[in-house]
């Protein structure tokens, strides 16, 4: 077998998730912070001013990778539950519930950081803009994924019945991206481009190719504490689980000796 399918195939069992998980969730979320601490060092004190909006531009290089984590966690949610709903896979419907909180908090940030930064630049909190608007409705999505998950006792149909919930989702995705293009709006259109021309001068944008790099590796390690957090919780009472707890039992200094 190739090792790479090899690799997978065993990434499904949960007692080496769990060892995988446990390895390497602290370097995602150690590069995370480190990657997005140097985008917001540039972001505060590198980057000059915007010739129009002044300092209060800077909060976009909070706004701007939150926004496409938003949209990207819920693909990846809605991903995962596909798998799982074909193939029956139990660790991809822990992974698709695992990344709903996550994408709610994106989503939460974008929408916090659109309000703010929208303040000085229209002069209002909020303004029921057609992008502003598709992205609360995300954040409502992700709630009500949520939300069925833990409203049925049975972990495995929860997850296919909030699975197929986040799959029928995937639709508002492409609203959100060309809601500003669709309909007449306040919020800007299109400014940076992965492919072609952005319209964001260069000496702007290395920070934020910083933070929005940072902001992967931190959903790495978020979704892999998460997935093992409820990994465990569904295997607990397994031998595995049990022999897992050992070294940690073992380490702990309030563990006091019983005859």
């Amino acid at each position: 077998m190739n090792p790479i399918v090899l690799w997978f195939h065993k990434l499904g069992s949960p007692p080496y998730f769990d060892r995988f998980a446990a390895r390497w969730a602290p370097w995602g979320h150690g590069l995370g912070l480190l990657l997005i601490a140097i985008g917001l060092y540039g972001a505060l004190f590198r980057v000059p001013a915007d010739y129009l909006q002044g300092d209060s531009f800077r909060i976009l290089y909070i706004h701007v990778p939150s926004a496409w984590m938003s949209m990207a966690v819920f693909a990846a949610m809605a991903f995962y539950a596909a798998i799982a709903l074909v193939w029956r896979i139990k660790l991809c419907e822990i992974l698709a519930m695992a990344c709903a909180p996550i994408g709610a908090a994106f989503t939460l940030i974008t929408l916090a950081t659109g309000s703010i930064w929208g303040k000085p630049t229209w002069g209002t909190w909020w303004d029921w803009d057609p992008r502003l608007t598709t992205e609360l409705v995300l954040l409502f999505m992700y709630l009500g994924v949520m939300g069925l998950y833990h409203a049925i006792d049975d972990r495995r149909a929860a997850a296919r019945a909030a699975g197929l919930l986040a799959i029928v989702g995937v639709v508002l995705l492409p609203v959100i991206r060309y809601s500003v293009v669709w309909w007449n709006s306040l919020h800007q259109g299109q400014t940076i481009r992965l492919f072609g021309e952005s319209s964001m001068d260069a000496s702007m944008m290395w920070p934020l190719a910083w933070t929005v790099l940072g902001t992967k590796f931190w959903f790495l390690g978020s979704l892999l504490v998460r997935a093992r957090a409820d990994n465990l919780r569904r295997e607990a009472g397994k031998a595995w689980v049990a022999q897992a707890a050992l070294p940690a039992v073992a380490a702990d200094p309030r563990t006091e000796a019983r005859p």
